[in-house]
């Protein structure tokens, strides 16, 4: 198995002992995961792609893997052409692209345990069509033929205090007891890893970069609860800490466990519970409503503490940033950095703060052309120097106890060209537009989307990603339901309490990269004379804004404003953290324009 194609040939013969004619191959696990334990790798095992959204179909004579327009660049990096056809979501879909590539009559497999309901439904449909029929299997053929896949982790559970979570795990349970009761339901399965994590506050190691626990989970009516994980995840505080209503069994027993709701009325979140356990649940004999989990709303909309916990975060985050940005400042003209010692320097000052749990996702070190890689991932084959004339743009953040973050920033090394100031400045114009929006409580995040892109609109550029995404408290770096997107969702009325990101960005491929991200918090706004009540956003995040990028005359008087109270709220809440050398640089950065 040294190479790819010795591992797509290994499949195909699996395949062939399976009576199967292809295969569907997601990047997700059993929980519906963006981000997989190394158990759940599955596509990077099989292709090599090593971004965090994708998947794949093998067929007998043909492959294809199919990625959204982050990582267009990408996967043609990372994965062979002779091997794989790339396919564009949502241009196409791996549904579509197998009622026209299967063949007629054939049988194509798909693991139940990982792909939603919906997802089996479409594929369903399209395969009729050519007399084709979609087959779940028992065992996934992939872990057949992956000779060293990982075990899935053992790390155990901890604890995650009321002080940083705001509420107790017994006031969460009830509370869905209530949400249960008013839908005459008598309970709700959760199997997404950051609701099982928020309700019974508790955090885990088992995925990289996200403090969460492989387990299932049962609420009842009763505020009562069944918690599934491994035995060796428990120990004695977090037994104390859940206490005689939830009940704890192993992992291993939950597929059983939907059986025994028989006759019962059962919540399942169509778009996070995989196609197994609604079958489990309905071949139990139990009665499924299909609605959204009912602890991702509540999640996403942070109670007083969390708010102030994640605000604390972002001071101390900010100051590790800004000491890597006076440190990059100072050394790259020098020559000498690579992409992949700046992303350690910048690690080594975040983990200086004390409180730094993980990073929450790996740091996207991205010099000249590999800046154009929206999700880049830097390694040894690809790292770049951090040349003189180039811009580099650092996407990263931190899991702390208190707070998760997330910013970029994107740094002229030396002199920009007059197009890479001008390009920067649309963004920034895009980021300031969104930050200063003030909106009606109902809109969507996807009625916002165009506020960020409408100064490269108007000059024929765009970016291929959203806007803005969600930010977990000690959980995922990307929270539903809310995003700022005309695309891929953006559909969740925004609501005060929700941390998004704001991140509009434009890349020119094999040349550079430019990204501004900061966190947002959706807060109400008192307007005089209003009519409707309004939301708008306070910025999180505090860490300059390189003004050797900024093209100060197409700039507003309302922007530069903007932009300069902004720096002088930096200086104010990360000058206090800085000293001599690193706190001379942050006033000079942070000079009104």
């Amino acid at each position: 198995m040294s190479s790819y194609e010795d591992r797509l040939k290994a499949l195909r013969a699996q395949l062939l002992r399976d009576r199967l004619d292809g295969f569907v191959v997601p990047l997700t696990d059993e929980h519906m995961s963006e981000y997989v334990g190394a158990y759940a790798q599955r596509l990077a095992w099989l292709t090599g792609f090593q971004g965090s959204a994708g998947s794949a179909v093998v067929l007998p004579e043909e492959a294809a893997i199919f990625v959204d327009g982050r990582y267009t660049l990408q996967v043609r990096e990372q994965v062979d052409p002779a091997h794989w056809q790339y396919e564009s979501v949502p241009q196409t879909s791996v549904a579509a692209w197998l009622g026209a590539h299967a063949p007629q009559g054939g049988r194509i497999g798909y693991d139940p345990w990982l792909h939603t309901r919906a997802w089996v439904s479409q594929a369903t449909e399209a395969l009729a069509a050519k007399g084709a029929e979609l087959v779940a299997v028992d065992t996934n053929p992939i872990d057949r033929v992956w000779p060293d896949r990982p075990a899935p982790s053992e790390a155990r559970l901890v604890v995650h205090e009321d002080r940083f979570a705001g509420r107790s795990a017994a006031e969460k349970r009830q509370a869905m007891a209530d949400w249960l009761t008013g839908r005459k339901a008598d309970a709700a399965v959760l199997s997404a890893l950051d609701s099982i994590a928020w309700t019974f506050n508790i955090r885990g190691k088992d995925v990289e970069r996200t403090p969460v626990a492989l387990a299932y989970a049962i609420v009842h009516a009763d505020a009562t609860a069944d918690l599934y994980v491994a035995p060796e995840k428990m120990d004695e505080a977090v037994a104390k800490h859940l206490g005689n209503a939830v009940r704890v069994h192993d992992r291993a027993a939950f597929a059983e466990a939907l059986g025994s709701l028989s006759g019962k009325t059962v919540v399942a979140d169509p778009e996070r519970a995989v196609a197994a356990i609604f079958e489990g649940l309905e071949t139990g004999g139990a009665k499924v409503l299909a609605l959204r989990d009912p602890a991702v709303l509540p999640k996403a909309i942070k109670n007083p503490v969390e708010i102030a916990g994640h605000k604390a975060a972002q001071t101390r985050d900010g100051a590790a940033l800004s000491r890597f940005l006076h440190w990059i400042a100072t050394e790259a003209p020098k020559g000498g950095l690579t992409e992949m010692i700046a992303a350690d320097r910048l690690e080594a000052f975040r983990k200086d703060t004390g409180l730094l749990e993980d990073l929450s996702f790996d740091t996207i070190s991205g010099a000249g052309p590999n800046g154009a890689v929206v999700h880049y991932r830097v390694e040894e084959k690809t790292n770049r120097p951090i040349e003189t004339g180039t811009l580099y743009l650092v996407d990263s953040g931190g899991q702390y106890r208190d707070g998760t973050t997330d910013v970029t920033r994107t740094i002229a090394v030396g002199t920009p060209s007059e197009e890479m100031k001008h390009r920067f400045t649309l963004v920034l114009k895009g980021h300031v537009a969104l930050a200063r929006a003030v909106f009606p409580k109902g809109t969507r995040g996807g009625q916002l989307d165009a506020l960020a892109r409408q100064f490269l609109w108007a000059e024929g550029l765009d970016y291929a990603h959203g806007t803005g995404h969600g930010v977990g408290s000690f959980l995922s770096v990307h929270e539903g339901p809310q995003r700022i997107a005309t695309f891929g969702g953006g559909d969740e009325p925004l609501q005060a309490g929700m941390i998004l990101s704001n991140e509009p960005g434009y890349y020119k491929t094999g040349e550079y990269g430019i990204r501004i991200e900061n966190l947002v918090l959706v807060e109400e706004r008192a307007i005089e004379g209003a009519e409707r009540e309004m939301l708008g956003f306070e910025t999180l995040t505090f860490a300059p804004i390189d003004r050797n990028l900024i093209s100060v005359p197409i700039l507003t008087g309302e922007e530069r404003a903007w932009i300069d109270a902004y720096h002088a709220k930096v200086l104010e809440v990360v000058g206090p953290q800085l000293e001599g050398g690193a706190l001379d640089w942050l006033r000079a950065a942070c000079a009104p324009l």
